[in-house]
């Protein structure tokens, strides 16, 4: 059963058991000390420079509170604003996109969207809103789309968003090649400065598609920039580069669920999921590899080495940062609002694993600090954004998900 909890009685809850931000010098290290106690998966592994791991933990000089705006939203999965300030919410499993509006309910889901292959990590993924939305009314969504041969690969779509539907569906993009997998779909979508929009995908997981995220004659692994009704940049790295697919950005990824573009200098950033560590923060330049799985901290799964064992090669691109062990990264925003004056300059990125959000602080593109919030909640983060007031809105990764309100403490 669905249940909506208006904001008075959010406020009301969130007052009674809320977390609340410690007051400390804004972004003070505690300590010397990093956030991760635990040991690292891989032991033997250095890091290329310093800082590039296991940042200090920093604090500041935040209290703030959680307001649950909505429940039982059956695994959600991304958030993005429309200019009248409703919030889209997709639904994994089902593809349901609904609407909170502004009075506070949800809507039903909207009709008009494809059907999903909703298996595993598979069904409705990213959201992203047209910058020119208020002309248009266009929004874009990526989910994963099965073929009929059994295969399945990740998609991007947009409509035109009316009364209770959404109209004029086209695909713009479909990954290639389509696989026999329901793992590793990436699926953030981020609109750049130019109009472009970048589509974060996953290599699937599998060996085969493992190899591809080398490979330029697929999308497989990659970070790809499209034009908005699909057609392909004329400046992107690999056009006109027989056997290279045009719409590749970067390559040697692995399972991009985080994305975000820095509003300071408008540069694309994701994090990326590792295996048994080897989580990843870049920021993608054109035509560069990133490396996996050719190099990677971390692990396999079944503990032992990933490929070669390497974590650098020469012409291949190192991480910002990285995490082992992992926090399962999913959902990404640039904090410079106005509501929270000492979370600015700081990136928050959804903690999957964790079971927190993740706060770091950069300083000249290095990560200087890093905070853990919310892990009382004990809540797998799927996505944060930020709202038009400043305020951090999250979905978590539940059967029963929360749509939740991270607003200063009264």
């Amino acid at each position: 059963m669905r249940r909506l909890i208006v904001p008075a009685l959010a406020a009301l809850l969130a007052a009674c058991g809320g977390s609340d931000g410690a007051a400390q010098p804004a972004n003070a290290p505690s300590s010397n000390a990093g956030v991760e106690s635990r040991p690292p998966n891989a032991t033997g592994q250095a890091p290329a420079f310093v800082g590039q791991t296991r940042a200090p933990a920093v604090t500041a000089d935040v209290t703030y509170e959680v307001q649950v705006l909505a429940e039982g939203l059956d695994k959600p999965w991304a958030l993005a604003f429309l200019p009248d300030g409703r919030l889209l919410v997709t639904e994994k499993p089902t593809g349901a996109l609904r609407i909170l509006r502004k009075d506070g309910k949800l809507s039903a889901p909207l009709a008009g969207l494809p059907a999903v292959d909703g298996r595993n990590q598979g069904g409705l993924l990213g959201l992203a809103v047209d910058p020119a939305f208020a002309s248009n009314g266009l929004i874009y969504w990526s989910y994963a789309e099965a073929k009929g041969d059994g295969t399945n690969h990740t998609a991007v779509a947009r409509g035109k968003l009316a009364d209770g539907k959404v109209e004029n569906v086209q695909v713009i993009f479909r990954q290639t090649p389509s696989l026999d997998s329901t793992l590793h779909f990436g699926g953030r979508l981020v609109f750049a400065r130019d109009g472009t929009l970048f589509v974060t995908t996953g290599e699937r997981s599998i060996l085969p598609g493992r190899a591809q995220a080398q490979r330029l004659d697929g999308t497989l692994g990659k970070v790809v920039r499209i034009n908005a009704d699909g057609s392909i940049p004329s400046d992107n790295p690999f056009v006109g580069q027989a056997g290279a697919r045009p719409e590749i950005w970067s390559y040697g990824h692995r399972n991009i669920q985080s994305a975000a573009l820095d509003p300071k200098t408008g540069q694309l950033w994701e994090v990326e999921h590792g295996a048994r560590g080897g989580d990843e923060l870049n920021h993608p330049e054109k035509g560069k590899d990133y490396g996996w799985p050719t190099i990677t901290y971390g692990l396999e799964y079944s503990g032992k080495p990933i490929g070669e064992g390497i974590t650098a090669k020469a012409g291949m691109e190192q991480p910002v940062y990285y995490w082992d062990p992992v926090i399962g990264p999913s959902g990404m925003a640039f904090y410079e609002a106005d509501l929270f004056p000492a979370w600015k300059g700081s990136v928050f990125i959804g903690g999957l694993a964790t079971k927190d959000l993740v706060r770091l602080v950069l300083k000249d593109g290095k990560v200087i600090g890093e905070e853990r919030l919310l892990a009382d909640r004990g809540e797998r983060i799927r996505d944060v954004v930020v709202g038009p007031e400043g305020a951090l809105y999250l979905v978590t990764d539940a059967e029963q998900g929360k749509l939740l309100k991270v607003v200063p403490k009264t």
